[in-house]
């Protein structure tokens, strides 16, 4: 039914020429964008990474983040490749801004198949170096689907955002060496304890639990896990879903440093549910009190822990 939708509305466009009229919006988002940019060229190096926030297609801030760490980390051209699973249909993204201004080409994934043609079918798709995969990622597939999309060693950027196995994918991504890995994490768990959803290759966000809080990974277990694979933590954005982390042989004086206590950043953004569906818009504490009865791996010690005894909820 989505695909048929979608047909549809692309021949409604273009017998409208809305077609066109969203090409020139889409010129003029991205000529509005470039005094960002050159603004972030000429920035003094930053102590937060939310300094340098502005948004054009990321969710959030990260759009800055990136301009200004591309240009600090001075990326060569034969690195400007990315990978990015979890995107949706990438309206909103992180490595889209990269892909039309920057001319960087890369890999994008999503488990939606809907999601995917809707790519295929803009305009953009065709203009710029990106393949678009509907796949559902799990450890035992991540690394075959990117090196079978001609990508492997050194590459620029790896953003994950797959609301789930995120820690486990990451952990065995071996085809590839970014400098830069945009991993998104569960700000709800703190900075303190390194956890993460117990592994299952079919895990859903929307199915584990009703209220869309019980997912991914904590800050403190990305950390652990990026120090593992040579890399160090250079703070998190303003929204508090998105670390950033730089592989050690690329970090210089420019790039922040933050400890986790310092670089964490608590989520406001308030999304969870009821068990019909609703939002209830809870914040704070009583998002652990939701799922307190669900359990977490310490990815340190490889033990469960239930969430209501470790935070005391």
């Amino acid at each position: 039914m989505k695909k048929f939708l979608i047909k549809k509305l692309a021949k409604v466009g273009n017998l409208f020429g809305l077609g066109a009229i969203a090409e020139q919006l889409l010129e003029t988002k991205l000529l509005a964008a470039q005094a960002n940019i050159n603004q972030i060229k000429l920035m003094p190096p930053v102590k937060n990474l939310t300094e340098a926030e502005f948004k054009v297609f990321s969710q959030f801030g990260d759009d800055g983040i990136l301009q200004y760490l591309i240009h600090h980390l001075s990326i060569p051209k034969a690195l400007q490749t990315f990978v990015e699973f979890g995107v949706e249909n990438y309206e909103e993204s992180n490595t889209r801004l990269l892909l039309m201004h920057n001319n960087w080409s890369g890999l994008i994934m999503d488990g939606s198949e809907s999601n995917m043609e809707f790519v295929r079918r803009s305009r953009y798709y065709w203009k710029h170096d990106v393949i678009a995969k509907a796949v559902f990622i799990d450890r035992d597939n991540i690394n075959a689907l990117i090196s079978d999309a001609g990508i492997s060693g050194e590459i620029g950027i790896l953003s994950i955002d797959i609301d789930g196995n995120d820690y486990a994918v990451w952990d065995v991504i071996d085809v590839i060496n970014p400098v830069l890995v945009v991993a998104e994490y569960n700000g709800i768990f703190g900075s303190e304890h390194a956890l993460s959803v117990p592994y299952n290759p079919l895990f859903r966000r929307t199915q584990a639990h009703y209220s869309n809080l019980y997912w991914g990974c904590s800050l403190a277990a990305l950390n652990h896990l990026s120090i593992k694979k040579g890399y160090t933590f250079a703070g998190c954005n303003s929204a508090g879903n998105n670390a950033y982390f730089i592989r050690n042989d690329y970090l210089n004086e420019k790039i922040p440093q933050p400890t986790l206590t310092e670089g964490y950043v608590n989520p406001k953004f308030k999304e969870s549910r009821n068990e019909k569906g609703k939002l209830t818009f809870l914040k704070g504490v009583a998002r652990l009190k939701e799922i307190r009865d669900m359990t977490m791996v310490d990815v340190i010690s490889g033990k469960t822990v239930l969430i209501s005894e470790l935070f005391k909820v």
